[in-house]
């Protein structure tokens, strides 16, 4: 394998943190690289140095010569008033990106329900950002490297994208580097992990699961030879104890070696933890639902059922993780479900003893107290916590999840995401809720956090519902999973592998994207959705069968040449077989073409 990217002795700095120090990381042709560490340890400044969008303040990073490097940063710099057409495939005209099936693919996944010729500026942060994704996948690289790539994905478009990136090169080709807090999704990507801290860069082979074995690994070796050195550390500083008079009769050598294993004792990195507190008492009902129904007003005067008919009663103890695509109505399930959000029809029936704790995706409530410096927010909750066996104080269970004291004067709206999200996290428990109601906690944490919310969660005694497209942190607490589609709430007992499957069956027809003729007409109007799904279906099974039978002719002409040429009986039946598969190639063509027109993709 040769070397694509090196960096010899990189250091970096920002303001008040040295976030690399004299490092040298290397990639190769094929690596595929997970980088992990904690939020502000340098994992994203380590992606844009190597990518070459950052000059790091020290050492240098040289290139193989001729090879492209595409980055998704955190942020676009897409053009607000350029069209989406233009910022994902610019100038090309439309029979040459159509015509590459991988590009359609991206196309269809990542943007497939906005419109095509629409404004930038118009877009979502969300959309936005899958609009980044898509111009980056349709290019040709040699090394890619993604910044938190699943950001705004949902569950089936992170298994799409987990899939392209593992397909996109052969094997032993190309290189990735993404930085994710995404732990399914580093497993199924990586075979390598880089975890940045304390300005190092230190190495695991596999993927994430693999890194956090080697790592409790490395840890125990590193514990068990702090310990002998703490013996002999001990015994040296007895030694050294006897009295100046026996110090100077004694030799240099063993005064300097004592210094030094002084001196060798190395700084602690700081620990996230998490430990379950006292909640108030739950009775016997918690939340029941009866044919629950929301909609939201549409462009077109007609209104879209996000929730149609919802039943269903939520127990003590229930531990239930909602699936569903963007925009399928889960944050509107859990704003009706805690009673922020009247339903149009049907009712809900909250217990008496029900007291929420709820943790909202824009931390709307945290928001609030914006200009407020963190203790004075504090302030606002009791003295004292009962926290496993101990009082605690909010200030020291602040602590407890990676805070400084210097932190607690600091302005909230100057936290860091993660920040902002843990201190969320903790006002919410000191509440002393019964009932947790949580919309993608796990967004802004990095990995050690997220397993510290897990342990958490793991052990709560209440009632527990949760939105998330974190595959690991929602398989791993929650008991029940309940999917959202086409407003119904449909039991999982298979978990996100069932619900996956049922997208899978019902063939997405959201897959084509709008207004992609070059008229710049929308979808053929007239068609129902059925029509459309079946359409949709017809489309993609033609396409299938053309990807199947694109070599067929190739085969049989090669057959054809090694035919003995005195065989005429056996060479009319090869030529047969081989008009036979080129008519059939023509047909699929021909239906391929006119699917295509009538679903607007041509």
């Amino acid at each position: 394998m040769g070397i694509l990217i090196g960096g010899e002795r990189v250091g970096h700095e920002w303001p008040g943190k040295r976030v690399l120090n004299n490092q040298n990381v290397s990639v190769f042709e094929g690596d595929r690289i997970g980088i992990v560490g904690r939020n502000g340890d340098g994992k994203s400044t380590l992606l844009s140095i190597l990518a070459g969008r950052l000059e790091s303040d020290e050492g240098s990073v040289t290139y193989r010569r001729g090879i492209t490097v595409g980055i998704l940063g955190q942020q676009d710099s897409l053009d607000d008033d350029e069209t989406l057409c233009h910022a994902v495939v610019g100038e090309a005209p439309t029979h040459e990106w159509a015509s590459s099936a991988r590009t359609r693919e991206i196309i269809s996944e990542l943007v497939g329900d906005l419109e095509w010729y629409g404004r930038i500026g118009d877009l979502s942060g969300g959309q936005r950002r899958r609009a980044d994704l898509a111009r980056l996948l349709v290019g040709s690289w040699d090394v890619l490297c993604l910044d938190e790539p699943t950001n705004h994905l949902d569950l089936h478009t992170i298994r799409w994208l987990a899939y392209h990136l593992t397909h996109r090169w052969p094997q032993g080709a190309g290189a990735l580097l993404v930085v994710t807090h995404d732990r399914w999704f580093l497993d199924e990507v990586c075979t390598l992990m880089w975890e940045v801290h304390d300005g190092c860069v230190e190495p695991f082979e596999g993927g994430y699961s693999a890194y956090v074995q080697q790592r409790v690994e490395r840890q125990r070796q590193a514990a068990v030879a702090e310990e002998r050195r703490q013996n002999i550390l001990r015994k040296e500083l007895n030694w050294l104890a006897h009295g100046a008079k026996a110090r100077t009769s004694k030799p240099r050598f063993r005064i300097e070696a004592a210094m030094a294993l002084v001196e060798q004792d190395p700084p602690l990195r700081d620990t996230v933890e998490l430990q379950r507190m006292a909640m108030t008492r739950l009775g016997k009902q918690v939340v029941e639902l009866r044919n629950v129904g929301v909609s939201y007003p549409m462009p077109n005067d007609q209104r879209l059922d996000v929730l149609d008919g919802i039943s269903w009663i939520l127990g003590p103890g229930e531990r239930v993780g909602i699936l569903g695509e963007n925009g399928a109505g889960k944050t509107t399930l859990l704003r009706v479900l805690s009673g922020v959000q009247r339903p149009d029809a049907g009712w809900v029936k909250i217990g008496k003893t029900v007291r929420f704790g709820r943790l909202g995706q824009r931390l709307e409530r945290l928001s609030e107290y914006d200009d407020w410096r963190v203790e004075e927010l504090l302030h606002r909750y009791k003295r004292s916590y009962r926290v496993g066996d101990k009082e605690q104080s909010p200030e020291q269970m602040l602590e407890r999840l990676g805070f400084s004291r210097l932190d607690l004067a600091t302005y909230v709206r100057d936290l860091s995401g993660g920040q902002r999200r843990r201190l969320a996290l903790l006002c919410v428990l000191m509440e002393e809720p019964n009932v947790l109601i949580l919309d993608e906690p796990g967004n802004d944490l990095d990995t050690d956090m997220l397993v510290a919310v897990e342990d958490l969660l793991d052990t709560w005694p209440g009632t527990l519902v949760m939105v998330s497209h974190d595959r690991s942190l929602l398989e791993r607490v929650t008991d029940d999973q309940y999917a959202l589609i086409a407003g119904k709430l449909t039991h999982c007992p298979g978990g996100v592998d069932e619900y996956l499957e049922r997208l899978d069956a019902q063939s997405k027809v959201t897959a084509a994207p709008k207004a992609i003729n070059e008229s710049g007409a929308s979808v053929k109007e007239g068609l129902s959705n059925t029509e459309r799904r079946e359409l949709k279906r017809r489309f993609d099974s033609v396409e299938r069968k053309m990807k199947k039978l694109e070599s067929e002719p190739e085969r049989l002409r090669l057959l054809l040449e090694k035919t003995d040429p005195t065989d005429f009986e056996f060479l009319m039946t090869r030529q047969a077989d081989l008009d036979d598969a080129l008519s059939r190639i023509d047909e699929l063509e021909t239906e391929w073409l006119e699917l295509a027109e009538r679903l607007g993709l041509a």
